[in-house]
């Protein structure tokens, strides 16, 4: 796998070296000012006024009422300084920090609090990152009062006790009330009240960041930030290379094999953390052979994922049959499992001494997924299937995929906030959101009343249990295959920049700093 991977990659290298800055955005058609620190990221982290968050949390100009801790994964305050829950969960307490203010002067009250809530609930927004919904994340909500100018009371029809991981990170950003369209869009720029406020966003080129002196807590040590979308891997590492840009953000960011290249120049460094996000496979469930549980349990056997991380990631991932990721609090470890005779004879059970034809659709725009795609293709041969790679726009893909149109495509799922419900929900219930997305065809009788039992549930061993159960049920069934869970990488200039430093979702954007 190696000696085919490398001449590909000097292939790539060699054709980054030779693009120019201009063809790619570079210091020939940007000019930032000297003191701004320039990122860049495979796409835009500010998709505007149209996308339901109008930019990534990783910007850090968008606070959550409720954040998760960087080491346990658990709900932690950021806006909401404390909050108590009531009524066995049909009624949260929300205290906000004093002192705060956004980025148009006005202050964080609890009236503006419940402004957001109100304009989140016009209608579900679709977005760049994760789907915005009121009734997703704030289930059976009744009434949102303000008793005093700090204190949000939240009711709710039903018991409740897993609010606090609703809400965790995209699950509660609020925004000045004065930048929130009618319509539950954005009417300008984002307006929050992080460290950061946008100062200039062009579509699909940049967003250029400047610090908020009015910041309530530690100022950013950076004046200002550009961030710019660079689709392409290989033109990141050539504008790295030749310091247009100062470092790399987001998914990812930068693939191991050349991450490693750039670690072996002194100017560079690599910083990794535990990632939120799980590789996999999904298969369409809505017709043969992967409507056939046998099938998808023969694909997973098949696999051999140690060698997959070894070859791709150079090890900068974990193999993983469990599609919960393993940022989460309940996560629950399962062996990744190696029966190439099992799967064999679990796919002949299905298609007896027949082969059939497949469609394996991957993201042009991942720049491991197509080499990924050949190797497992050629294992799959052994199951009797005969796949036929395509690889296609992300647009196209996610069509391709709604309408049922393929068997096998590569995908990957991130936890946006710490509920692991959001997961459970979204795939293992017949009218879950990602399970309609992908075309799964996936029907459990069990899941959805375990997921019942969880909202009313507030002994935490007895939703252990339940947590436990249902990826119990995941790596039985396999309604999708999940490959691995692979580590947040980064690269930045440590000769000029410092501070910069992998989370679990982004980068310590507020403590980089030139050197």
């Amino acid at each position: 796998m190696r000696l085919l991977y490398v001449p590909v990659l000097a292939v790539c290298m060699f054709l980054a070296g030779c693009s120019t800055a201009a063809e790619h955005g570079g210091r020939e058609t940007l000019t930032p000012a000297d003191d701004t620190i320039v990122l860049a990221a495979y796409r835009q982290l500010a998709p505007g006024e149209n996308d339901g968050y109008y930019c990534s949390k990783i910007l850090e100009v968008w606070e959550p009422l409720v954040t998760a801790d960087e080491e346990t994964g658990l709900p932690a305050p950021c806006l909401a300084a404390s909050w108590e829950m009531q009524e066995g969960g049909r009624v949260w307490l929300f205290h906000l920090r004093s002192g705060v203010r956004f980025h148009d002067g006005t202050e964080l009250t609890s009236q503006a609090v419940a402004d957001n809530l109100k304009w989140m609930a016009k209608e579900a927004r679709s977005t760049a990152f994760y789907s915005r919904s009121l009734k997703g994340y704030y289930p059976n909500l009744t009434s949102v009062e303000t008793p005093d100018a700090y204190t949000v009371r939240m009711t709710f029809s039903e018991p409740n006790v897993n609010q606090l991981y609703n809400m965790m990170n995209f699950g509660s950003p609020i925004y000045a009330p004065s930048c929130l369209a009618d319509d539950g869009s954005f009417s300008g720029v984002a307006l929050g009240t992080g460290p950061f406020r946008i100062a200039e966003n062009v579509k699909n080129r940049y967003v250029l960041l400047e610090r908020n002196e009015d910041y309530y807590g530690e100022k950013a040590r950076a004046r200002r930030i550009m961030v710019r979308s660079i689709p392409s891997a290989d033109v990141r590492f050539a504008a790295l290379k030749a310091e247009e840009i100062m470092g790399v953000l987001d998914l990812n960011a930068m693939p191991p094999v050349l991450a490693n290249e750039l670690s072996e120049d002194e100017r560079f460094a690599v910083s990794t953390s535990r990632s939120i996000m799980v590789r996999y496979l999904a298969m369409n469930g809505t017709k043969p052979p992967f409507d056939d549980v046998r099938m998808r349990r023969a694909v997973s056997l098949l696999l051999d994922r140690e060698m997959l991380v070894r070859a791709l990631y150079l090890g900068y991932a974990q193999p993983t049959v469990n599609l919960l990721s393993v940022s989460s609090p309940f996560y629950r470890a399962f062996p990744a499992r190696q029966d190439v005779e099992e799967a064999k004879r679990l796919a002949h059970e299905v298609l007896g001494e027949r082969r059939m034809e497949i469609v394996y659709c991957v993201n042009g725009a991942d720049p491991i997924q197509k080499g990924e795609a050949e190797l497992i293709a050629y294992w799959l041969a052994d199951l009797g299937l005969d796949v036929r790679i395509e690889v296609l726009e992300s647009p196209m893909l996610s069509s391709k995929l709604r309408h049922g149109d393929y068997n096998i495509a590569r995908s990957q799922q991130g936890l946006p906030n710490g509920d692991p419900t959001y997961i459970f929900g979204a795939f293992f219930v017949p009218n879950g959101r990602l399970n309609r997305a992908l075309s799964l065809g996936y029907v459990n009788e069990e899941a959805p009343a375990l997921l019942a039992e969880l909202n009313v549930t507030a002994e935490e061993a007895r939703r252990r249990e339940i947590f436990d159960r249902l990826q119990e049920i995941g790596v039985r069934d396999q309604p999708v295959v999940p490959l691995y869970y692979d580590e947040n990488i980064v690269v930045y200039n440590a000769a000029r920049i410092t501070g910069y430093r992998a989370l679990r979702y982004g980068v310590s954007l507020s403590e980089v700093g030139w050197k």
